[in-house]
């Protein structure tokens, strides 16, 4: 038996990567010295996988920013307004991912959007030019070497064709038609160039074949593959998919000469009913029984279990990961602080692999249930301390009907709070967040480490709060913030706040480019003690005579971008954190705060990939967990919501129904393509769609925020409008922070003058 792991973290044990990059973004070093950094961590982590006895480890894993964007280079399906600006590969590379604003021009950066039902977000390649198409393998190849210098026999992963094209932002059905044909050739040469090089395996990422499909989409992978793997010659190629299971097209699958078929039997419901259908002898199955997405230590008893089922209708089993690891944290052994009986329980990237081996050796074990690893995890599994929280788990069960519900009905609403509220056409406001610079993190990390008192830490964030106030009035804004100083991250500072949390030192997960987030885990029931965020509000709102809104995070991002626990469900869980926040929201009222935003940044993030089980597996809950949040307020007390980087359009009605009385989208790297979504749903709730893209260091003018403002404005009712950045400010620096809200502000003043 072997074993394999799809694709590896590549941000580092201490985020090395990530700190890279932004000094070369700095200017404060060369290509050259991030391309050093990027080859050591190569080498560390492939060495890590060869010490671990893993058999198929992935080269071009690696990636500066976004595999799909790699993909992007590798063929040149680059946007002509990026050619345009006569950059070298790796900055040109990195002005795709980030815009670009400078000497050789002024561009904006490609759309991001989540990767599946990840917290993971890749850039949507454009392709405007098909005949720019053509192979560059450079880095693919000289990864290879770098590996086959270690003394390993890497598999080249990248991602595979059908997945690359479905993803890719097309001008037109001609450059599409015409992109299809030149990549078909594209991805041919690439495997003569692999054949050339001896390279002995090629995996091709197919996740796009999890979703739901149409008999055309069918009929494409077969046109598709049918020409590539006809250039295969010597190599052997793995299709892996991952994120779901592959129902809709496991024939055609096993029909074509593929090598090996990756399945995901963590999240792929059907799989091993697929292969109960049959399975050819002559394939490898790469079965994905090591969970690529969670943070827990693999239970051995259901995985063996599982495993034997499997391998009564496959020959050739290889023991996999279910997706790539990015999306765990790297390693466990970083974590000085978490209580051993709780990290006893953890598998991270690193142990993963461990897992990965113990697994394999127990597997071949005459009698496995007597091997010590097996007897070992078994016990483990035997006792997971401290969970349980009576009072909670009897609120939940004791809730009805008319918990969920807010009266009176939105339109009504909506007259009292124009009348209370008194806020202009076209209300300006910011997400929340306000940059968070070096001293605000000195700050909170001389608080965490015991170096100042709570009144000195408090001292210094008021301090913060009043000049960020008043920056805001001096701008012109209409609605204010806080600035959320005291917030290391929009989850994990509610964790710490709430029972039932864990959270780690150094269990970074990248979500984008140089961007890492650290999961809290979900550890018991949860429950809040105190109040987490008023005496904060209530300081800020008398700082001032405008309205300053309450902010916080909602149950379903919480637990979506929290590691959940798996022993009970996401619903129960999350209903536990939305009694915690409407808890909160209750005793903001109570202070006097007139606006309370409570983000769902990630409630599209768990959503089903296929259709079929939308509602009866998450909106069903989903949507009413954030009901509960808001019912129990006043007719005068307008609620907010904020979500980002996600698409909507399929799920307007539902998100209608979560009946916030302001939603504000991301909404500005998709063009606006939402608005007409909104504008064919009839959508009551009161938008502000992003004017601006804050992921990005370029400043817009005011001339192109009044041309968005101008689109909004075609599309939607004027009394419906909020203007806003995107997302929140915390990322970006002070000096293009404030010009892009001047400008917005200004744009917005002369957008008022026509109406």
């Amino acid at each position: 038996m072997q074993n394999s792991v799809i694709a590896y973290p590549r941000i580092g044990a201490l985020r090395e990567l990530k700190f890279a990059i932004e000094k070369y973004f700095k200017k404060e070093s060369s290509k050259d010295e991030l391309f050093h950094t990027a080859k050591e961590l190569r080498k560390v982590h492939w060495q890590a996988q060869k010490n671990a006895q893993i058999d198929f480890i992935s080269c071009n894993d690696f990636s500066f920013y976004d595999n799909v964007l790699d993909t992007a280079a590798l063929f040149n399906v680059v946007a002509k307004r990026y050619k345009a600006l006569n950059l070298e590969p790796l900055d040109e590379y990195f002005a795709m991912a980030r815009g670009y604003q400078g000497a050789n021009g002024d561009t904006t950066a490609l759309a991001m959007k989540k990767w599946f039902n990840t917290n993971y977000h890749y850039l949507v390649p454009e392709c405007d030019d098909a005949t720019l198409i053509k192979l560059n393998a450079t880095k693919i190849l000289s990864e290879y070497d770098e590996a086959k210098a270690l003394g390993i026999e890497p598999k080249v992963a990248l991602t595979g064709l059908f997945t690359f094209y479905k993803l890719i932002n097309f001008a037109d059905e001609a450059t599409k038609t015409q992109a299809k044909a030149k990549l078909i050739e594209a991805y041919g040469l690439l495997l003569d160039t692999l054949n050339q090089k001896g390279v002995k395996w090629v995996q091709f990422d197919e996740p796009y074949l999890v979703y739901d499909l149409s008999a055309s989409d069918i009929a494409l992978f077969k046109e598709i593959y049918t020409a590539v793997l006809a250039q295969k010659a010597g190599l052997k190629i793995l299709v892996q998919t991952y994120f779901g299971d592959v129902r809709d097209i496991y024939e055609t699958l096993c029909s074509l000469n593929f090598d090996g078929i990756g399945l995901d039997f963590i999240e792929g419901k059907e799989s091993l009913n697929l292969i109960k259908k049959g399975y050819l002898a002559d394939k490898l199955l790469f079965a994905g029984l090591v969970n690529g997405k969670n943070i827990y230590k693999n239970n051995y008893a259901k995985t063996l279990n599982l495993l034997g089922e499997i391998q009564k209708f496959a020959k050739n089993v290889v023991l996999n990961t279910s997706c790539s690891l990015l999306h765990s944290p790297y390693t466990i052994k970083n974590e000085q602080k978490l209580d051993k009986k709780y990290l006893a329980h953890f598998a991270f990237a690193e142990q993963k692999l461990d897992e990965l081996r113990e697994l394999k050796e127990i597997a071949q074990s005459a009698n496995y249930k007597d091997n010590v690893l097996y007897k070992n995890n078994v016990a483990l599994f035997e006792n997971k301390p401290n969970r349980d929280n009576k009072k909670v788990q009897e609120r939940v069960e004791n809730l009805q009907d008319k918990d969920y519900k807010r009266l009176p009905e939105f339109k009504e609403r909506q007259k009292i709070q124009k009348e209370v509220l008194n806020l202009p056409l076209l209300p300006t406001t910011t997400i929340g967040s306000f940059p968070q610079t070096p001293d605000v993190r000195s700050n909170r990390l001389a608080f965490k480490q015991a170096k100042i008192n709570a009144a000195q830490y408090t001292e210094f964030n008021q301090v913060k709060i009043k000049e960020c106030i008043k920056l805001q009035e001096e701008i012109g804004l209409d609605v204010l913030v806080h600035g959320e100083f005291e917030r290391n991250d929009m989850v994990e500072y509610f964790g710490e706040s709430l029972e039932g949390f864990l959270f780690t030192q150094n269990g970074w997960v990248q979500s984008y480019g140089t961007r890492c987030v650290k999961p809290p885990v979900v550890w018991g029931d949860v429950a809040r003690t105190k109040p987490m965020t008023v005496s904060w509000s209530e300081f800020a709102q008398k700082q001032s005579d405008k309205i300053v809104k309450g902010m916080l995070t909602g149950p379903v991002t919480i637990l979506n971008w929290s590691f959940p626990r798996e022993d009970i469900s996401l619903r129960e869980s999350t209903l536990q954190i939305a009694l915690a926040i409407r808890d909160e929201v209750l005793d903001l009222e109570k202070a006097g705060i007139k606006i309370v935003q409570i983000d769902e940044a990630a409630l599209r993030e768990k959503l089903p990939l296929r259709k079929s089980d939308w509602h009866s597996e998450y909106l069903s809950w989903a949507i009413p967990a954030f009901n509960l949040v808001h019912s129990g307020v006043r007719a005068d007390t307008q609620i907010h919501t904020h979500m980002c980087y996600s698409e909507f359009n399929d799920i307007i009605k539902e998100i209608d129904a979560m009946d916030a009385d302001v939603i504000s989208f991301e909404a500005s790297r998709s063009n606006l393509e939402l608005l007409d979504a909104l504008k064919a749903a009839k959508f009551q709730t009161e938008v502000g769609p992003g004017v601006y893209d804050i992921h990005s260091p370029r400043v817009p003018s005011v001339s192109e925020l009044e041309s968005t403002i101008r689109k909004i404005l075609d599309k939607l009712p004027k009394e419906q409008i909020w203007i806003n950045p995107d997302c929140g400010l915390k990322t970006r620096g002070y000096k293009e922070v404030v010009e892009s809200l001047k400008n917005m502000v200004e744009a917005t003043k002369n957008a008022r003058k026509s109406l």
